[in-house]
């Protein structure tokens, strides 16, 4: 049974193998053909790849025949591009040379040019000098003859004859008669007309001699008692030192003024405020004897020592309290700065006026006369101040500042008061006094609160302030106290606030003074006129740089055409009216050349509220000229705005004028570098000036309605001069801009003023005209100051 079952499964097995058999190897066939297929397509891809790799390799080769074909034209490229570059190089490099010398060639007509034209006016000067001196010589004749006359018909010409007559009757030959002759003659010599003029010449020429004798030795100015007096300098080849030897006082002259102070009728207590913290004890003794020694001696010195470290100053302080009882001191308990120890020096004070003083400065001994001997003529005044200068710690003079009258737009740009500064003691306790926060320009927030309550502000022109100059002062540097200077500016928009004529202040270079742009919406259109005579290229220029780099919103420009006869500018005309219609239009005035008629003219066939005046050479150099401008036209208190003019070489055209200038007025700071500075940084503060110049002013038309507009008397010069003291005549101030700056191609069109008889005859005309008119600036002009030098334009002192 077993072996049936075994049989069985062999048998089974047998078959199942040997159908599966048959299955695996038709299945192994089939994978061998499929193998064999495999292989075949293998072959064929690797025998493809390598054709493929082979076109690949070609192709890689013929790239790289091109790519270093490419790269040597290239290489060709770059060697020609360079070669093009080193030409062009040339070109320009002989093209700047080209430009270099045509410049210079144009500056070079333009001074011979310039320098004949001086020529021209000093030969017509002297022309005329020796037409006066003619004029002279015969007022001199007619004199002499009438002399003559007077002395034949005078009772001593009588005497004389009378006097020969007795001569031959006393006439003997005895000596003690030609004594008696001799000295008969020497005194009816003497008693005669012309002996008393030779004895008057003898006596002046001696006490001349004696005079220059006592001048010639050192002169030392001093400032103290004679007990204190050191050496602070010798007159020597200093301009300076020469004006204070003439003009300080000396103890003759302070001997007379403790007299005159002794008679005045108004003499009120000056009390000099000094806050005190740690000074050199030598400077606040020299400080406060330069107070001991004052000619006027109505005077209190109140101190507050602000809890100086220093033992020293407070021994001091003591010592003088004890020494003179008119010396008050408030030692205080806690540094509280210096606007905190001013107030509690203000509360020492009981005098009707203030002076500001600080620790380490000086007085001089005049100082409180003069403040004092001015409140005589106008007791009424509530503010003082005068010119002042700088003192070293060895006693030298120097950098003294001659003030303008009161300008309260130059106060806008620095505190131009300075030192010394006389308050009325009811005014500082109304505006409350020096303010905390304003530590280093606490006298400038002072000074611009007070004078927004007063008018009565009066300059006195004479150095009365000496500034200390040592490590520490401001005086020594612009950067020894910046934190002065953020406060300044702090003090100057609260100010700007407070009078209803928000602005931006910003610092000037170097922190020497402040920059105003008024924030208030522009009000009314500005209306540019511009007179031209021919000069098409010439107006191009102006009017191309007035359209193209103007940002105010709303302006119309007028060219009034006088005499005109060249195509060219009627062309222009067209050219203009076309591209901006609606801004722009022009007038035929066709009559005798007048300036200030032109300008009348223009002003009918204007609307502008603003009326701007400008010159056809003149161009336009900043986007903001016109919006500056009216910033400040359109302010109540301003009248002209005038702008600074440039030469084509950056040099100084005009910053102003100054009335009295070369006899009658002219431009200041001519020939200097645009950015200046010029006297105490004048060129670059804005200023009340007088006068400006019309070559580019602004004007508001309500205020030239007010005063009638242009005087056409005045045809060709001064007219401007003449509009802005009218203008200034009226109640408002004129104004310099430094920070608007334009190109003037002077006299471009009809060339120098003097160049014929008929001109320079008018020239004479017109000086009169204006000396008649305005003397009393010509004079002393309130915005300049008496010691300047009326004979050179850069602010220089008159010795």
């Amino acid at each position: 049974m077993r072996s049936r079952i075994v049989s069985y499964v062999v048998r089974k097995h047998a078959m199942l193998f040997a159908k599966h058999s048959e299955a695996v190897v038709a299945l192994l066939h089939g994978i061998q053909a499929h193998d064999r297929q495999l292989v075949q397509r293998a072959e064929a891809a690797r025998a493809s790849a390598l054709q493929v790799a082979h076109v690949a390799e070609q192709e890689r080769l013929l790239q790289a025949k091109r790519t270093e074909g490419a790269e040597r034209e290239r290489e060709r490229a770059l060697n020609e591009l360079q070669s093009l570059m080193e030409r062009i190089a040339t070109l320009e490099e002989a093209h700047r040379k080209d430009i270099s010398r045509a410049v210079a060639d144009r500056e070079n007509l333009a001074a011979e040019a310039q320098r004949l034209n001086m020529e021209v006016e000093k030969v017509m000067h002297a022309l005329s000098v020796q037409r006066e001196h003619g004029k002279a010589l015969q007022s001199m004749l007619g004199q002499y003859e009438e002399r003559i006359k007077a002395m034949e018909n005078s009772r001593l010409w009588r005497l004389r004859k009378q006097y020969y007559r007795m001569r031959a009757l006393l006439r003997t030959s005895s000596d003690t008669s030609r004594r008696g002759m001799r000295w008969l003659k020497r005194i009816t010599f003497f008693v005669s007309r012309q002996g008393r003029t030779i004895l008057r010449k003898f006596f002046a020429k001696v006490f001349k001699a004696l005079y220059l004798w006592t001048e010639v030795r050192p002169v030392r100015i001093v400032v103290g008692g004679s007990h204190d007096r050191p050496d602070l300098f010798q007159v020597s080849g200093d301009p300076y030192h020469q004006y204070m030897a003439r003009h300080f006082a000396r103890d003759s002259d302070l001997r007379e003024y403790k007299e005159d102070a002794l008679a005045f009728t108004f003499r009120p207590l000056i009390s000099i405020v000094m806050p005190v913290f740690d000074p050199p004890v030598a400077f606040l003794e020299a400080a406060i004897r330069s107070v001991v020694d004052q000619a006027y001696d109505h005077w209190e010195l109140c101190i507050a020592d602000d809890r100086s470290t220093d033992p020293d100053v407070r021994k001091c302080l003591e010592r003088w309290t004890k020494e003179d009882p008119r010396i008050k001191v408030s030692f205080r308990k806690e540094n509280g700065h210096i606007c905190r120890a001013s107030n509690s020096a203000m509360e020492l004070v009981t005098g009707e006026f203030v002076a500001l003083m600080d620790h380490d400065d000086l007085l001089t001994p005049d100082a409180l006369y003069h403040i004092v001997k001015r409140l005589q003529l106008q007791p009424t005044l509530d503010v003082l101040y005068s010119d002042e200068d700088k003192v070293d710690e060895q006693g030298r003079h120097s950098d003294p500042h001659f003030k303008p009258q009161w300008c309260p737009d130059h106060l806008l740009s620095r505190n131009y008061f300075g030192h010394l500064v006389v308050l009325r003691t009811a005014l500082i306790k109304e505006v409350g006094g020096f303010r905390p926060g304003f530590e280093g320009s606490q006298d400038y927030d002072l000074l611009l609160r007070c004078t927004e309550r007063t008018e009565r502000i009066v300059r006195i022109p004479r150095v009365l302030y000496h500034w200390r100059i040592h490590a520490g002062s401001a005086a020594q540097g612009e950067d020894v106290k910046p934190y002065a200077y953020d406060a300044a500016r702090k003090a100057l928009t609260e100010a700007l606030d407070r009078r209803g004529e928000p602005g931006e202040v910003s610092f000037l270079d170097g922190f020497r003074g402040y920059g105003i742009r008024f924030t208030s919406p522009l009000r009314g259109k500005v209306s540019i006129i511009i007179p031209t005579k021919d000069q098409a290229q010439v107006l191009r220029t102006c009017l191309t740089s007035i359209f193209a780099l103007t940002d105010h919103p709303d302006f119309e420009v007028l060219v009034v055409s006088n005499n005109s006869r060249k195509n060219e500018l009627f062309e222009l005309m067209d050219e203009m009216k076309g591209a901006h219609s609606g801004r722009f239009e022009w007038i035929a005035h066709d009559v005798p050349f007048n300036f200030s008629e032109l300008m009348n003219t223009g002003l009918k066939h204007t609307n502008g509220e603003q009326v701007l005046f400008l010159n056809n050479d003149t161009e336009v150099l900043h986007a903001d000229w016109l919006r500056a401008m009216h910033e400040w036209s359109q302010r109540p208190s301003i009248g002209a705005v005038g702008v600074k003019l440039l030469y084509h070489n950056d040099s100084i055209q005009h910053a102003g004028v100054v009335i009295g200038l070369g006899g009658v007025a002219g431009h200041t700071f001519v020939g200097t570098h645009r950015d200046g500075p010029g006297y105490f940084n004048y060129v670059n503060t804005i200023n009340n000036n007088s006068a400006v110049t019309a070559a580019c002013m602004m004007v508001e038309r309500a205020k030239l309605d007010r005063i009638g507009g242009w005087d056409q008397d005045f045809t060709v010069e001064y007219n401007d001069v003449d509009l802005c003291l009218r203008l200034r005549e009226s109640g408002v101030n004129n104004v310099y801009l430094p920070h608007v700056t334009l190109y003037h191609y002077e006299s471009l069109t009809r060339g120098h003023p003097h160049m014929t008889r008929e001109s320079y005859e008018r020239h004479l005309r017109e000086v009169g005209l204006f000396k008649a008119r305005w003397n009393r600036y010509i004079d002393d002009d309130p915005c300049y100051n008496p010691n300047m030098s009326r004979g050179v334009n850069d602010w220089q002192f008159g010795v």
